[in-house]
């Protein structure tokens, strides 16, 4: 019982302890914007992938179309 009570409490302390840290940073503006753009460089080029990785820009047809789909039923 003792060390159920000891991992209960091990593991309040630990959301305690990120609670604080979370609420510490509050909402202030970044002293500058590099991380910001890269964040949005990597948002475009996620948009990119997704727009040139897709089924119809790769198999030229639908997905329910390919031969895989007709297969699995």
């Amino acid at each position: 019982m003792v060390t159920i009570a000891g991992f209960l409490g091990l593991l309040a302390g630990l959301v305690g302890t990120l609670v604080w840290v979370l609420l510490r940073r509050g909402n202030r503006p970044t002293e500058n914007a590099d991380g910001l753009l890269i964040e949005e460089a990597r948002r475009q080029r996620a948009d990119r992938d997704r727009r040139s990785f897709n089924a119809l820009a790769q198999h030229n047809m639908t997905p329910t179309m390919g031969d895989s789909y007709h297969t699995k039923h």
